[in-house]
């Protein structure tokens, strides 16, 4: 048990360190950046970091395969519910960080498109 308090505890650091992570991105720009750029990059990148429904769901999301990992650890002769539960959060928890991370990317690249800039990517 001792392993798995641990284990939900680091899941629980990474899963935080990648709260933000997307918001930080810089897209391509087609054609020179003007001098209001970094004022409306950091604006959008702002806009970005604050939407927090990102965060709740990352955590639904390992809530849920932490759910369906017990269930299945349980079903199986072979595994417990507790290493079930701890490899279902973990991937439930990765899954909602990659996610978050590519709605705050696309938020950053409509903002830049919507004071526009053409981004490529």
């Amino acid at each position: 048990m001792k392993h798995a308090t641990i284990s939900l505890c680091l899941l629980s650091v990474l899963v935080g360190a990648c709260a933000d992570s997307g918001a930080g991105y810089t897209p391509i720009l087609d054609g020179q950046p003007t001098a209001a750029f970094q004022a409306d990059l950091s604006a959008c990148q702002a806009l970005a970091r604050d939407q927090r429904q990102f965060d709740q769901e990352t955590a639904g999301a390992t809530l849920l395969g932490a759910s369906a990992g017990a269930l299945l650890g349980a079903a199986d002769d072979d595994a417990d519910a507790v290493g079930g539960a701890i490899a279902g959060a973990v991937a439930g928890g990765v899954a909602g960080a990659v996610n978050a991370s590519e709605r705050r990317e696309s938020i950053v690249v409509d903002c830049l498109r919507g004071r526009g800039y053409r981004v490529v990517g």
